[in-house]
């Protein structure tokens, strides 16, 4: 009887540790999402499903949701952000001003938001230098003010090259 039921449990938790060991594959072998489905667990963005259009877009624009290969200089602190896919929205283009009062960003004098001044886990961040944004390099952001992105030079401007694919938000 107790076989039965422990072999019942584990029948359930088949799935889960099939999806486990196929996002620990992701994670340590090769970050790039590959199905045409997005799925988003963080608090980034709103959305949870989305749909993927692989390839580099000729040109960007902003209020685009794109997926990128993370390539910021947080990743000599935490080494396994190196090309981790972020889902983030284009807020700043080639040639928007970048501007930084206090801990305060704006893109084109509209707030992007408050740059915290340390990780979670107490590191220090600093925000964005104030700059025009170059030509290739885009300014991302997420929704959530705990998010990760262009506000801090540890994130810094996403190149064109690290763009994976354009998203459509499901839900």
């Amino acid at each position: 009887m107790l076989l039965r039921q422990a072999r019942r449990h584990w029948l359930g938790l088949l799935p889960a540790l099939a999806i486990w060991g196929c996002a620990l594959a992701r994670v340590l072998v090769d970050p790039t999402p590959h199905l045409p489905i997005l799925f988003n667990w963080t608090p980034s963005l709103p959305y949870t499903v989305a749909l993927m259009h692989y390839g580099h877009p000729p040109e960007l624009q902003r209020g685009d949701f794109i997926v990128y290969a993370f390539a910021g200089d947080a990743q000599r602190r935490y080494p396994g952000l190196h090309a981790q896919p972020f889902f983030k929205q284009v807020k700043g283009v080639p040639g928007d001003r970048v501007t930084v009062t206090g801990r305060q960003v704006f893109v084109n004098g509209i707030a992007m938001g408050h740059a915290k001044p340390t990780t979670f886990d107490r590191y220090s961040l600093t925000p964005i230098a104030e700059t025009v944004i170059p030509g290739g390099y885009y300014y991302v952001q997420g929704s959530h003010p705990d998010s990760f992105d262009s506000r801090y030079r540890e994130s810094g401007l996403v190149h064109q090259s690290q763009v994976i694919g354009k998203v459509t938000p499901l839900f």
